[in-house]
């Protein structure tokens, strides 16, 4: 009876994955273009500057903390303890994700820092989107 079952699973997915049609699907980059050159870049300064003018003058001002990260320190760190999750530490990523890494026999074998590595030196140009990653995989 399993094996009837996941033959019509296994029917049925491919009915479904020869029926989509993915050329009905069509993109307007003119919308998208427009859309883009239309938006107002805004940051939290700006929003909040009204807010700031309310503060008596002798109130203490914070700096915000630059999250400027370094391509060859996270690629360093990645190739020596990489195992250890201490380049995800590095890149902002919380606790539990370096604990994972050591759980997991240094990141599923060593297998998900290597990928990581790899990653990293791909996108070496913009590495933002691995800083402050909540995911065990950062790609």
């Amino acid at each position: 009876m399993k094996k009837v079952s996941l033959v019509i699973c296994l029917l049925l997915a491919i009915f479904f994955v020869k029926s989509a049609n993915a050329s009905s699907y069509s993109i307007d980059m003119n919308s998208i273009d427009k859309m883009f050159s239309e938006a107002i870049e805004t940051s939290m300064i700006s929003v909040n500057a009204g807010a700031l003018s309310a503060l008596p003058a002798n109130a203490p001002t914070t700096a915000v903390a630059s999250k400027e990260k370094n391509f060859v320190t996270a690629v360093l760190l990645d190739f020596f303890l990489g195992g250890f999750g201490v380049h995800r530490f590095y890149l902002g990523t919380k606790t539990m994700t370096g604990v994972g890494y050591i759980l997991t026999c240094g990141g599923i074998f060593g297998i998900v820092p290597f990928v990581d590595l790899i990653v990293l030196i791909v996108d070496n140009d913009d590495i933002s989107p691995y800083i402050d990653n909540p995911k065990f995989f950062m790609w």
